[in-house]
């Protein structure tokens, strides 16, 4: 019988060095992974990452960090054989990476348009391909998206509107990689009370935003936590390997399709 939990698994994290992605880094290693390969963007966040990996460490895994730059399939593709060399083939891969943008259609750029795009569907496309060739069978793959896409809203073209293709990439790599027992999915969080929600949005906005889920009165901030989106994230890597191709919206009530 095959085992779906995370005891003894290999995790390669995209993001994982703070905020969401460190969170989840932690906790797979207190739920038994062997070994957590956390990748970190720019060098102002390595003193998060080596904290994370002194953290995964202490939880009884081994912990390895790498930084780079996923807006190229070359990157992509290093990160992943990085992770082997250190490691060994993972078991799960999580993407957390993501950029947000708030304007008016009217006023983006080319040149944000593109970096968008980079961010939040070319590597979010090429994560999936490399995990498709590099986990082990029985693997699983899990994409973090937004609640935007089911959201009827303006501001967000560049930002949800570049989120969405993973939709499809979801779709597309549950239905390739299934044969190999791959499982594929998506989850899209709400408004997330962390350093990247703030600076897009206005007081106003904000103050939406804390009000807008039906269960935003039995949170801290009224925002989604990210202590609530790393065991939905935890159970589709593991229990809910069964569950595959679909995009979750994990909010508390604030928007659904």
């Amino acid at each position: 019988m095959i085992d779906h939990s995370i005891q003894g698994k290999t995790v390669i994290i995209a993001g994982g060095a703070k905020n969401l992605g460190g969170l989840l880094a932690r906790d797979l290693a207190v739920h038994g992974a062997k070994a957590v390969a956390i990748h970190y963007n720019s060098a102002a966040t390595k003193p998060a990452a080596d904290e994370t990996v002194r953290a995964i460490n202490a939880a009884g895994a081994k912990g390895v960090a790498f930084q780079g730059d996923l807006t190229s399939a070359a990157a992509v593709e290093k990160l992943f054989a990085e992770t082997v060399a250190a490691i060994g083939r993972p078991d799960i891969a999580v993407n957390t990476v993501g950029k947000v943008l708030k304007k008016p259609m009217a006023e983006i750029t080319e040149a944000e348009f593109d970096g968008m795009s980079a961010v939040n569907a070319k590597s979010a496309f090429f994560f999936l391909k490399e995990a498709g060739k590099t986990l082990n069978d029985n693997g699983k793959i899990c994409t973090l998206v937004t609640s935007l896409l089911g959201a009827f809203t303006p501001f967000y073209a560049a930002y949800a509107g570049m989120k969405a293709p993973v939709e499809h990439f979801t779709r597309a790599a549950a239905k390739e990689f299934g044969a190999r027992g791959i499982s594929v999915t998506a989850i899209g969080p709400g408004p997330m009370d962390t350093p990247f929600f703030y600076p897009a949005e206005g007081a106003d906005a904000v103050a939406y935003h804390k009000t807008a889920a039906a269960l935003s009165k039995l949170t801290r901030t009224g925002l989604t936590d990210i202590q609530d989106i790393v065991p939905w994230i935890r159970f589709m890597v593991s229990d809910g390997w069964w569950m595959t191709g679909q995009t979750i919206l994990v909010n508390g009530g604030y928007t659904t399709k």
